[in-house]
């Protein structure tokens, strides 16, 4: 398999190229954003890793600005939610996070190569809430399917569990009995929702809930 590796630190892209020797053929590598488009499209590799957060726009930026076919693998320290999906949802066929070692690297690299998603364990919960709630997934046909809702694709599937009871009335102490959490848990979840939401009480969330059939 030929890797093009995107990383704005030198000295990660040189471990990551050491743990991959034996394994892959990395064919390039590139520090920003117009040298990542510029050599993934040159050499049309198989497998790009991308870098998420860069200063001049990152992962995002480049799967925007290639033109090649290349499969997008998402390889970055940064395990937040809203970078996972945005990432899936710009085309990228999985995400794991740097402390992932060579081998285990290795692998991802070869399932979304062959056509496979992957994700580091922690990371596919952050996808299947999206898949609950309507987010990207692949049809028969393979044409990605998206939903116009980011906010509720920001939410996570406790967000959404606790999001649920809210909207059909239910009290803090009785969402941590239903959950086995507690109460304090359950504000913590409930002033992540009202945030993330922009609403401010339980009427407006309700009204938002049900707007989107999340009751």
């Amino acid at each position: 398999m030929r890797v093009f590796l995107v990383d704005d630190h030198s000295v990660f892209r040189a471990g990551v190229r050491a743990e991959l020797s034996d394994k892959v053929d990395v064919v390039g590598e590139a520090g920003n954003v117009a040298a990542a488009i510029r050599g993934i499209d040159e050499l049309k590799p198989d497998v790009a890793l991308l870098d998420v957060h860069m200063p001049d726009g990152g992962g995002l930026a480049v799967i925007r600005g290639v033109t090649a076919p290349t499969t997008f693998l998402a390889l970055s320290v940064s395990d937040a939610a809203e970078d996972v999906i945005a990432l899936i949802r710009a085309g990228a066929r999985g995400y794991v996070t740097k402390n992932i070692d060579g081998g285990e690297l290795a692998e991802a690299i070869g399932r979304v190569h062959g056509g496979d998603a992957y994700f580091s364990p922690r990371l596919a919960g952050f996808v299947l809430d999206a898949f609950a709630a309507g987010g990207v997934v692949d049809d028969p046909e393979g044409e990605p399917v998206k939903i116009e809702d980011p906010v509720v694709d920001a939410l996570t599937r406790r967000e959404l569990e606790v999001l649920r009871l809210l909207a059909r009335g239910y009290t803090y102490k009785e969402i941590g009995k239903q959950l086995f959490i507690s109460v304090k848990t359950v504000e913590t979840h409930a002033s992540n929702i009202l945030r993330k939401t922009q609403t401010s009480n339980r009427h407006q969330l309700t009204r938002w809930a049900a707007d989107r059939s999340l009751d």
